[in-house]
C-alpha cells in the first residue's frame, strides 16, 4: 500500500480521506478573518488548512501591458499584480496563523511560490508543501522544496502527462520520498462535466503515488465521487461566507458545506469497504426473510409430496429451495401441518 504521513496523519489506501480547507485569499486582507477561518475549518472537521505564501513581487511584475491583464472569468480586467496584491497572505502573518492552528490541533501548511517563501515556511517547521498547478512547470522551485525532505503535494491542473512526470522526477531526484498528486481542473469555478475523475485511480497507478483531488467545482459532489474512485486527499477552497466578496469567494465552501464535505467523503470511504462476499453481521437478523420450503397444506404420513403440499416461500427456516425437485414425489414419514417448515425428517 502507498502512504504519506503528514503531521502524524497517515494518508493513502485504507485510510479515511484527508480533507484540506484552502484559505487562499478568503481572509480578504484581514488577519482576524484568517484566524477565524482556521477555527471554522477545525470546527467543521477538516484535517488541515492551507495557506498561500507569496507577495505580488514574487509572482509577477507591476505592469499593465496586455500580457499582464486578465481577460475573462471572475478576475476579468485585473492586472496580475493587482490580483496578487489583493489576494496575498502577508509573510508577517504566517507565524501567528501557524501558531493558532497548532493551538487548535489542526495541521497547517502552505503553497510557496519562491525560495523566500520556502525559507519562511521552513522556519515555521511546516509539515508539508503544496505545489500549485500553475507552478508545476517551475522545476527550480520544485527542486528547492524537495530538498527540504518534507512531503510534497503537487496539483496537476493544466499539465500533460510528460510535464507531470518531469515534476515527479525532479521532486524524487532531489530528496522527496513522500509525494501526493492531485488531479485538478484549473478553472475557477471548474465545470463538473469536465471533472474527469477517472484520472485519479489512473494517476495513482501510472505514477505510483497517493492521489487525490484539488476540487474547484461548485458544491461537494465531485469530491465525494472522487473518494469513491480512490482519492485519498481532498482540497477545497473555504470561506466563512460567500457574501464576503473576495477573489476566491465565489467558488469556495461555507462552513456547513465544509462540514458536509468532511462527513460525506468519510462516509463514501467507509462505504467502499473490501471485496467480501460473506454475509455481513448486520444482515444476520434478516436471514429469516429468505425463501425456504414450507408445507402449504395439512398432509398425512405416506402421502406423496407434490406442488400442492410444499412451496418455496418466506420465511427461511425450512429446507433450502435447491432441494425442491429432489423432494417432489417422495413420501411423508409423518403427519404435517400447513405452515410447518420442511425438514429431512419429514421425508422418506
Amino acid at each position: 500500500m502507498r502512504h504519506v504521513s503528514i503531521n502524524g496523519r497517515l494518508i493513502g489506501e485504507g485510510q479515511p480521506p484527508f480533507v484540506v480547507a484552502e484559505i487562499s485569499a478568503n481572509h480578504n486582507g484581514s488577519i482576524e478573518n484568517a484566524l477565524n477561518l482556521i477555527t471554522a475549518a477545525k470546527n467543521a472537521g477538516a484535517d488541515a488548512v492551507k495557506l498561500q505564501t507569496y507577495t505580488p513581487d514574487t509572482l509577477t511584475i507591476n505592469s499593465n501591458k496586455p500580457d499582464f491583464i486578465i481577460k475573462g472569468g471572475i478576475w476579468d480586467k485585473y492586472s496580475l499584480y493587482e490580483l496578487y496584491k489583493e489576494a496575498h497572505t502577508p509573510f508577517e502573518w504566517h507565524e501567528e496563523l501557524f501558531g493558532h492552528a497548532r493551538d487548535l490541533g489542526i495541521t497547517c501548511f502552505s503553497s510557496p511560490f519562491d525560495e523566500t517563501a520556502v525559507d519562511l515556511l521552513e522556519d515555521l517547521n511546516t509539515p508539508a508543501y503544496k505545489i500549485a498547478s500553475f507552478e508545476i512547470v517551475d522545476l527550480p522551485l520544485i527542486k528547492y522544496v524537495a530538498q527540504t525532505g518534507k512531503p510534497m503535494i503537487i496539483s496537476t491542473g493544466l499539465a500533460n502527462v510528460n510535464e507531470i512526470q518531469e515534476a515527479i522526477d525532479v521532486a524524487r531526484e532531489n530528496g522527496c520520498s513522500d509525494l501526493i498528486l492531485l488531479h485538478c481542473i484549473s478553472s475557477y469555478p471548474a465545470p463538473i462535466s469536465e471533472s474527469n475523475l477517472k484520472v485519479i485511480p489512473d494517476m495513482a497507478n501510472r505514477f505510483t503515488v497517493v492521489s487525490g483531488l484539488s476540487d474547484h467545482t461548485l458544491g461537494i459532489t465531485a469530491s465525494i465521487s472522487a473518494v469513491a474512485l480512490g482519492a485519498c486527499f481532498i482540497e477545497k477552497h473555504f470561506t466563512n461566507s460567500r457574501k464576503n466578496i473576495g477573489p476566491d469567494s465565489s467558488f469556495s465552501l461555507e462552513p456547513q458545506e465544509l462540514s458536509d464535505l468532511c462527513r460525506y467523503t468519510k462516509e463514501a470511504w467507509q462505504s467502499l469497504g473490501s471485496i467480501n462476499y460473506d454475509r455481513k453481521k448486520s444482515e444476520n437478523e434478516n436471514s429469516g426473510f429468505r425463501r425456504s420450503l414450507y408445507f402449504s397444506t395439512d398432509a398425512s404420513i405416506g402421502d406423496k409430496i407434490d406442488a400442492t403440499i410444499i412451496r418455496s416461500i418466506r420465511p427461511g427456516y425450512g429446507l433450502h429451495p435447491r432441494y425442491y425437485d429432489e423432494i417432489i414425489g417422495k413420501s411423508l414419514t409423518r403427519n404435517v401441518e400447513k405452515g410447518n417448515p420442511v425438514t429431512w425428517s419429514d421425508i422418506d
